[in-house]
């Protein structure tokens, strides 16, 4: 296997926008990798003629952006007071035992899931709530957790 990183994705990114639209591109390339590979920043901040700092310290200053690979399925639980109340915690903790994850460990060895927690997802109605790929799932129980989980893998499989 070729470990040599393609930079034709990046190429058609840059291609689609103006060179000062840094974070749509860095969006756009994040899109694509599910994270914002190291290798991106020299080679952008050379076509973009400015310092590669300034790549980076775009990358590092909106929390969207991620410099670790994620999985295919990125799983936000919200831990927001009205979720919180209504027992999101169980659920992070099962989501988390039946990856084998943690608080540290937040994506699985294969990329399949990554399981983060964030303040707030904006569904207080429907606590406690999780996203998986931007779509919320609420009312949502440990039990019901794994069954959404078990259904993301059956379609993985067949993907």
């Amino acid at each position: 296997m070729n470990n040599e990183f393609n930079y034709t994705v990046i190429d058609d990114i840059l291609n689609e926008y103006p060179p000062t639209a840094v974070i749509a591109i860095l969006q756009a390339v994040q899109e694509h990798y599910h994270y914002l590979p190291r290798e991106a920043f020299p080679y952008i901040a050379k076509k973009l003629n400015v310092g590669e700092a300034r790549i980076y310290s775009v990358a590092t200053f909106y929390e969207n952006f991620s410099l670790e690979p994620k999985g295919k399925y990125v799983i936000k639980c919200c831990d927001g007071t009205a979720c919180h109340v209504r027992g999101s915690i169980p659920i992070l903790e099962k989501l988390r035992e039946e990856l084998g994850l943690s608080e540290d460990k937040k994506t699985t060895d294969d990329l399949l899931f990554t399981v983060e927690t964030v303040s707030c997802l904006g569904a207080c109605g429907l606590a406690p709530a999780i996203t998986v790929n931007d779509k919320v799932y609420g009312a949502m129980t440990p039990d019901k957790a794994v069954e959404l989980l078990n259904t993301l893998k059956a379609e993985s499989a067949e993907a």
